[in-house]
């Protein structure tokens, strides 16, 4: 369908196929890193951050995640990150299994034809769902490998966001499974291509990366928040 990253991200930016779509704020968001690694992230969708700077995970939550990644060795350039939705849903609502499915098999299945990662990291309930199966539960299923559609190893883990609201001892106990379970992602990788380098010396500033996009986005009128 696209011959490359840069034909599909902007026929994305363009997208209006749903209601997500056309309720949006700034536009659609796409991804960051690199999309010639070997490990892929893939979200939920954006939150007011990502909806200006038009890239997934680079708020709060996404910062929590930077943290966990540096605590196995990956830097987030190394890598591709990407969200199963790619719009910002109305009060930064979780998106529904229904959104996910429907912008998912427009946009992330494009993705991943051009990426082709050799292993993804699901990250939180709708990511799961879609990637895994309807019935899936993160709180079952995360830790454990699974096959994906795109004949693609993968294992999900909690969504960063979903640790912000955690503390105490819960906290710490969700901290050390996302640990683990990267830390597995990592070790796959690692076995399937030994030579592969997830971490850069010099880990990225994705906010001051992208400041010109949430320039740019933040000219356009905004739609419904």
């Amino acid at each position: 369908m696209f011959n490359s990253h840069v034909e599909l991200e902007a026929s994305l930016f363009q997208c209006n196929q749903c209601a997500l779509a056309q309720d949006q704020n700034h536009g659609p968001t796409s991804y960051n890193g690199t999309p010639h690694s070997s490990l892929a992230i893939v979200g939920e969708g954006p939150g007011r951050v990502e909806d200006e700077y038009g890239v997934p995970l680079v708020g709060p939550s996404g910062q929590l995640l930077d943290k966990a990644l540096a605590s196995v060795g990956i830097t987030r350039d190394l890598i591709y990150t990407t969200n199963i939705v790619k719009c910002r849903p109305r009060g930064n609502r979780t998106p529904t299994v229904e959104e996910g499915l429907f912008c998912a098999n427009i946009w992330l299945d494009a993705e991943m034809k051009l990426v082709r990662p050799r292993i993804i990291i699901a990250l939180g309930s709708v990511a799961l769902k879609y990637l895994h199966h309807s019935n899936a539960r993160i709180t079952k299923d995360r830790g454990a490998w699974f096959e994906t559609k795109y004949d693609i190893p993968a294992i999900a883990t909690y969504h960063p966001a979903y640790l912000l609201r955690l503390n105490g001892k819960e906290l710490v106990k969700a901290k050390w499974e996302v640990y683990y379970d990267f830390k597995a992602a990592v070790d796959k990788v690692l076995a399937l291509e030994p030579n592969t380098s997830l971490k850069s010396d010099l880990p990225p500033n994705l906010l001051e990366q992208y400041a010109p996009r949430r320039q740019s986005r933040l000219k356009q009128p905004a739609g419904k928040i």
